[in-house]
């Protein structure tokens, strides 16, 4: 008893922003035996299985509807559907932490078929954009997992929150520029290739790298306090959505620059 009112207590002062690992993603499950619980390589493995899932269904895309860099319209209502796929399996996930299982490989096909098509219209503009979008992605990844490793990064309070409040804002602005576009306006910043527009990208670029550092250093978190083993599922999902974030705002980058 007195380990799950410690383990609680850990879980409520963490800060995260990404809505898959919330401060209180760990709050109120069981304390397990450690050979039941939660490990590190457990989540690397089934992270590494969720990006090849990603990675299989855009390839699958990219070579059968993407020809001699133009991409087939028939393709296009195929992402009609794994929209809305993605996000319901996407929000069951995080609802139903128990069918992590089951839901985020469903989630990882969805978007990587979705990433794909995205992915095959900004090659079709901007040709090579994909490989230098897809290198800086695993590049960052890379680097802010070493960075935390040997803790030249460390989270602390007053990080997260900073990071926190960032990214919402990123959110809010998206969302208001979402309404916006619905009455025939653009918001400025999102879609302009100007230097304050570039500027604006390298921003969301940053705040979205490093909600990897909060990621690592929550999953690190739910180790520590001997999670349940579904949870091993969950935290890949968590790491997915984040990095999927970054791979759609520095493709969104590299092409305003070359626009410019």
């Amino acid at each position: 008893m007195e380990n799950e009112t410690n383990n609680e207590g850990v879980s409520s002062s963490r800060k995260t922003s990404n809505p898959a690992l919330r401060k209180d993603t760990f709050t109120g499950l069981a304390v397990v035996d450690s050979s039941e619980a939660m490990n590190l390589q457990g989540v690397v493995n089934k992270a590494g299985f969720l990006i090849a899932l990603v990675v299989i269904s855009a390839a699958f895309i990219w070579s059968q509807y993407f020809y001699e860099g133009v991409l087939d319209p028939g393709v296009i209502p195929v992402a009609l559907v794994c929209v809305p796929i993605a996000l319901i399996t996407a929000l069951v996930t995080i609802f139903k932490k128990n069918l992590a299982l089951y839901t985020a490989p469903i989630y990882a096909l969805a978007e990587g078929v979705t990433l794909g098509i995205i992915s095959c219209l900004f090659e079709q503009r901007y040709p090579g954009i994909v490989i230098q979008a897809v290198g800086l992605t695993f590049g960052t990844f890379a680097a802010l997992l070493i960075a935390y490793s040997t803790r030249l990064i460390k989270p602390t309070e007053n990080f997260k929150l900073g990071v926190a409040a960032a990214t919402g804002g990123i959110a809010l602005f998206y969302l208001a520029s979402m309404i916006t576009g619905f009455f025939g306006y653009q918001m400025p910043l999102i879609h302009e290739s100007g230097i304050y527009g570039i500027g604006f990208s390298v921003f969301v670029v940053i705040i979205a790298a490093l909600n990897l550092v909060l990621d690592f250093d929550f999953i690190e978190q739910g180790v520590r306090m001997r999670a349940p083993k579904y949870m091993e599922w969950y935290s890949a999902f968590g790491l997915l959505v984040t990095l999927i974030w970054l791979y759609l705002e520095i493709l969104r980058l590299l092409s305003k620059a070359r626009s410019k």
